[in-house]
């Protein structure tokens, strides 16, 4: 499980996310430099991080948070769920509970992490951190307390800017030279459980790590360095004191830290973090369209086993690509001539573009390569995203219509074939299927029957595939899923 590190007073804050950033660091308070040779001795380990922690620790600041919650039942009241509670909850009565009357606004209280980006009080953070707060304050290591506003914030990045007064902050910046590698010793600084100040130190795990979240901007950096609820929005440094990391996600069990954590890249941060400063959003292209990797199962399914690209599963409506005529189920292998291997790829160079940009893709359909241009729109929100993604309510089955490829399904009203039960140990079920799911394309044809399944299952065996193509609604969703032609209708 992938959790945020943000520290409620009402329940640790378990939601899937992530983020980091490398770079150069620059302080007000301590500027003799770090000798490197003193800091970390070639193969081996530090005698101290000391040295290093003196001269970050300043910009680093602990983030308190307050948002209204709605009524809260009368009786025993749950609250912090280690028996007591941190910094901002003082005065609530120990031990995590409460007795009384309902309370009409029950405030939450939340610790997060943060360090000023700037001398004039600009500060880096996690989205999910401030995400719906009323009141956020800024702590600084000298205990003073800032009131802070929300500058800009990008979901898709979990990333976010808040500004507090003053113009002669410590403070840190990017510097794209210092890449970490794996193996490199690190040092997070930040307010876990609400214990600000804290310092630990790890290694650098791996790099390029994907599908930490529901995020296809970041690859992120994995670290050992010890990281729990309340760092989030935290930085991890290098021997030298640069940034090379901001702390997001942890992979845990039990909501602790097992020493995986996950940071966002430099580049990343620097460059999400420059855009909330100057227009207080972050504007990326959009053509309106879903896509997925495609893998050596789809590959094989369609008869072009080793071809790479991006998969188109879904075309918004009266979108940027259904406008330039770019269909479900061509294969972008290419955006302005350059080789596309994968769905975060394309993802990534079009959010690149520009609003009204011009992007020309290299498509694979139906076995031809054809050039379409699609005309760049300026990418919604995440949430904005999410309603229009929301799942319909899923269509009841009534009586089955036979076993095809191990479903059982079921004519749907508004198109396709509802599955109406799946067998556990069918291809269809090992790769995740389950009824509600609706099946609308089978190969290069749509599917209005389980007898269209069963025929296009059997068109896939006659021309020496193993597997077919079909495209399934799932939540809301359209993917497609190579399933084995290998069976028979009963």
């Amino acid at each position: 499980m992938i959790n945020k590190g943000f520290f409620t007073g009402a329940a640790i804050g378990v939601l899937t996310v992530g983020l980091a950033a490398a770079g150069g660091f620059t302080a007000r308070a301590e500027t003799g430099a770090v000798n490197p040779a003193a800091a970390a001795a070639a193969g081996s380990a530090p005698l101290s991080f000391a040295d290093v922690v003196q001269r970050v620790a300043p910009a680093v600041v602990s983030i308190e948070v307050v948002e209204k919650a709605g009524p809260t039942p009368a009786g025993l009241q749950q609250g912090a769920p280690f028996g007591f509670e941190f910094g901002p909850q003082n005065g609530q009565i120990p031990f995590g509970f409460q007795f009384g009357p309902p309370q009409q606004q029950r405030p939450v209280h939340g610790a997060g992490s943060g360090f000023f980006i700037s001398p004039d009080g600009y500060v880096l953070t996690n989205n999910h951190v401030v995400e719906g707060a009323d009141k956020i304050t800024v702590v600084t290591k000298d205990d003073q307390r800032l009131e802070a506003h929300v500058v800009g914030t990008d979901a898709a990045t979990d990333l976010a800017v808040l500004k507090v007064a003053g113009d002669n902050h410590p403070f840190v910046s990017f510097e794209d030279k210092a890449k970490p590698r794996v193996g490199d010793w690190v040092i997070a600084v930040g307010n876990p459980l609400g214990l600000g100040g804290t310092a630990t130190a790890g290694i650098v795990s791996a790099l390029g790590r994907q599908n930490v979240e529901d995020t296809s901007y970041v690859d992120f950096m994995q670290i050992d360095a010890p990281i729990n609820h309340g760092n989030s929005g935290g930085p991890t440094f290098d021997v030298y004191g640069r940034v090379v990391g901001v702390n997001t996600a942890i992979a845990s069990a039990g909501g602790g830290s097992i020493g995986i954590g996950f940071d966002i890249p430099a580049d990343v941060a620097q460059s999400v973090s420059r855009q909330l400063i100057e227009h207080g959003k972050v504007v990326r292209g959009y053509i309106g369209a879903t896509v997925q990797n495609v893998t050596p199962d789809i590959a094989a399914s369609l008869g072009k086993p080793g071809v790479k690209g991006a998969l188109i599963a879904d075309v918004t409506p009266g979108g940027p690509s259904d406008k330039a005529g770019l269909r479900s189920g061509d294969i972008v292998e290419s955006l302005n001539g350059a080789l596309v291997a994968t769905a975060t790829e394309l993802t990534r160079e079009i959010a690149l573009a520009r609003p009204g940009d011009a992007i020309r893709l290299g498509v694979l359909r139906d076995g031809r390569q054809e050039d379409i241009t699609v005309r760049s729109g300026l990418r919604p929100s995440e949430a904005a995203l999410a309603q229009n993604q929301a799942p319909d309510e899923a269509v009841q089955p009534s009586a089955s219509s036979g076993l095809v490829l191990g479903m059982q399904l079921e004519p749907n009203p508004s198109g396709g074939v509802t599955i109406a039960g799946v067998k556990p140990d069918s291809d269809a079920g090992e790769k995740g299927l389950s009824a509600g799911d609706v099946i609308l394309r089978a190969g290069s044809h749509g599917v209005r029957s389980a007898a269209d399944l069963a025929a296009a299952a059997a068109e896939a065996r006659h021309a020496g595939r193993k597997s077919i193509l079909v495209l399934v609604a799932h939540n809301g969703r359209q993917l497609y899923v190579p399933l084995s032609a290998n069976g028979e209708a009963s």
